[in-house]
């Protein structure tokens, strides 16, 4: 069978050979962005503790609201995976049920971010205080940034499934928005371990 050749059964999204290309394509952008996150990452591993007369992390940063934050994101993930599978069955209602539950959860989570950045601005640690919250404010705002990207890259495709229903077409859409989701709730995870929970007890 030709590499080109489209098929007739599996997944919805990988039926044609645009499908499989753009879902290839979108995982090596996904290599470009690991790069530009462990960039972020280096950048504040070497200006962490450097906070000249700023409050300290373990000052600021609080476990509950992190936690909170961290279970809004790890859902979210979880649930734009049923979103997914019940595209797959051919459900578009079960599709904009739970995708719209995880844009939910991701609009919680982008809140509470903002809450605690605004927070940490009225305590003294805001983009100018020091190299250390200058490199945090870049590495999580730049996740944040991302997380709103997403959400409104998943209301333009509910809008195009509302329009065209569910294709080919579509259906790659979807899958590959949660791609990304499921990639931006991995960089979470480094980021709750290696700023949050190192910064409370360093």
């Amino acid at each position: 069978m030709s590499a080109h050749t489209d098929l007739n059964t599996g997944p919805l999204e990988y039926r044609s050979h645009e499908g499989r290309m753009t879902i290839l394509g979108f995982w090596i952008f996904l290599g470009a962005e690991v790069v530009l996150f462990s960039t972020l990452f280096a950048t504040y591993a070497v200006l962490f503790g450097k906070t000249a007369d700023a409050p300290v992390p373990a000052e600021l940063f609080e476990l509950p609201m992190v936690l909170i934050m961290t279970f809004l994101l790890l859902t979210s993930s979880f649930t734009c995976g049923i979103a997914i599978h019940h595209m797959r069955r051919g459900s578009l209602k079960g599709l904009f049920v739970w995708l719209g539950i995880t844009l939910a959860l991701g609009l919680g989570f982008l809140g509470f971010e903002i809450y605690e950045f605004v927070h940490y601005a009225h305590e003294g640690a805001s983009l100018p205080s020091s190299a250390f919250w200058s490199a945090f404010f870049v590495l999580t705002g730049t996740h944040g940034l991302h997380v709103l990207l997403g959400i409104g890259w998943a209301v333009l495709i509910l809008i195009q499934l509302r329009q065209r229903g569910l294709t080919p077409v579509t259906s790659r859409k979807v899958f590959v928005v949660g791609l990304y989701w499921h990639f931006l709730d991995v960089i979470w995870i480094f980021i709750f371990t290696s700023v949050y929970l190192i910064g409370m007890v360093v």
